[in-house]
């Protein structure tokens, strides 16, 4: 990746957190991962790039490297400065041969972590507050049960290139004025696999992987929310050349509950009384996610107050303990009062010192009411 800034391919400032690097890199290889992409010959060059750039920049010693010298492969890189370079190809080239060439394609023949995969699951408000076992099926290439991965077809293996002794790479040496440069290009032969495969297996056509839609299971914890990535190591694409397969993330997303609402780990509901229960206390049953529980309301309990019941909360992820429930009282105030009712609570006004005219028709009345519980 000569003359490319690593930080500017995953999109990220040169300070980024190596949780920034991890979290870019995941994005970008999904966007343009080969088997979302398939005949996009420059998707496929991007994703080698984000690769190439994630493998330094999530090493912190190749990342210290590279932030000090833009590099991380001094291998081959002779001669000294002030040279004039006209005439050996651009500076791009000459570049890639000292620094990149070599190290990119020994990297591109190494072991390769396999991709990382994205899946996203929808649970109900129970589901999430108290855990749940999920079975989902995913879309993924797996290695070749017919030859194990190899490529090559059942009784048969793959030969090392006779032309680049199986590295993946030719090197080839100019002799300049200025003395001999040894440059390295990917070997025509193999194209750079560093094996030929003369009898392709049949069943993945050479490629040592399949498509299968794998099924999964999925112990989501009680207490996830909306937002929440459940990581599973090892799950996404398989490796290359012997490297480690990718992690498959879950999304979390929590479907509302109709009587229930929910902020972290706190359950929030409304209650309804009359005024009149509020003013003279009431015990209620709450409705919680355990059950129903018995609440004493005590008299002169004011509309909108609101109360706690501890530990009548969601569970806490991976930890103890558990969060709270808040209940708050809507205190309800009555229409349509028949003259009986009409007559009573003007009394209980006349009781309180509270002056109450003849003139008043029943709207203005009931408005007075709610004043008293305000």
């Amino acid at each position: 990746m000569a003359n490319k800034n690593f930080y500017d391919v995953l999109g990220i400032p040169k300070g980024a957190s190596e949780d920034e690097i991890k979290k870019a890199y995941r994005k970008l290889a999904m966007q343009y991962h080969p088997d979302r992409n398939q005949g996009n010959k420059e998707a496929e060059e991007k994703f080698k790039d984000i690769n190439e750039a994630y493998q330094v920049l999530s090493d912190p010693q190749k990342k210290a490297q590279y932030d000090q010298f833009g590099t991380t492969d001094f291998s081959g890189a002779g001669g000294a400065g002030g040279f004039d370079f006209s005439g050996m190809g651009g500076f791009e080239d000459i570049f890639d041969s000292f620094f990149g060439g070599f190290s990119s394609q020994r990297r591109r023949n190494g072991p390769e972590r396999g991709a990382d995969l994205e899946y996203t699951i929808s649970l109900t408000f129970e589901e999430a507050v108290f855990g749940v076992e999920k079975e989902i099926s995913i879309s993924k290439n797996e290695n070749c049960d017919t030859c194990n991965g190899t490529g090559a077809k059942p009784g048969t293996s793959p030969k090392t290139c006779d032309k680049c002794g199986g590295t993946g790479q030719v090197k080839y040496q100019r002799s300049t004025p200025l003395g001999s440069f040894v440059t390295t290009s990917t070997c025509d032969k193999c194209g750079g696999k560093g094996n030929i495969i003369d009898s392709p297996c049949t069943s993945c056509h050479g490629k040592g992987t399949v498509r299968k839609n794998k099924k999964i299971k999925i112990k989501v914890p009680a207490g996830v929310d909306t937002g929440n990535v459940l990581p599973l190591r090892g799950q996404g694409e398989p490796g290359k050349n012997g490297g480690p397969s990718g992690d498959l993330y879950v999304n979390i997303r929590v479907a509302p509950h109709q009587v229930f609402s929910r902020k972290g780990f706190d359950i929030s509901i409304e209650e309804h009384i009359s005024f009149g229960k509020a003013a003279l206390g009431t015990e209620i049953r709450v409705p919680t996610i355990d059950g129903d529980v018995k609440y004493k309301v005590p008299a002169g309990t004011q509309p909108g107050t609101i109360f706690r019941l501890k530990g009548k909360g969601v569970p806490k992820v991976n930890g103890h303990g558990r969060g709270d429930q808040y209940v708050k009282l809507i205190v309800d105030v009555p229409k349509n009062l028949d003259d009986k009712q009409r007559e009573a609570l003007i009394a209980f006004m006349e009781a309180t010192g509270e002056k109450v005219s003849e003139g008043n028709n029943k709207e203005s009345f009931v408005d007075k009411i709610k004043k008293n519980f305000k």
